[in-house]
């Protein structure tokens, strides 16, 4: 799967993804802000190969920790985001976290 198809397949699945689990997970508002960092095109590209390898193994239905299992199942994929988290901190702008509140507020008012 090249770069392209990878950031098409987050795009595709990203959302469906965050509304299954966006009550279960405390990381959802960073998780968001990291959508928006990969799609920002100030973002470098090293940040952004690892915000699509994070976004890829929380979207994905393969983990570690099947997410099915009642709390452990994203414990993996938390310890995932905050890695990444560490790694793009210069690369994450406030502007992120702003889209990411403003999807949040607009997904409890649905």
């Amino acid at each position: 799967m090249d770069e392209n198809q990878k950031l098409q397949f987050i795009k595709a699945n990203f959302w469906k993804k965050v509304k299954e689990t966006g009550k279960k997970i405390p990381f959802v508002k960073d998780l968001i802000a990291m959508y928006y960092c990969l799609l920002d095109e100030k973002t470098s590209l090293t940040a952004k190969a690892s915000i699509a390898f994070a976004l890829l193994y929380f979207i994905s239905p393969v983990d570690a920790i099947p997410d099915i299992i009642l709390a452990l199942g994203y414990t993996d994929d938390a310890g995932v985001i905050a890695s990444t988290l560490l790694l793009i901190k210069s690369q994450l702008k406030t502007e992120h976290y702003e889209k990411a509140n403003q999807a949040l507020s607009e997904d409890k008012e649905k």
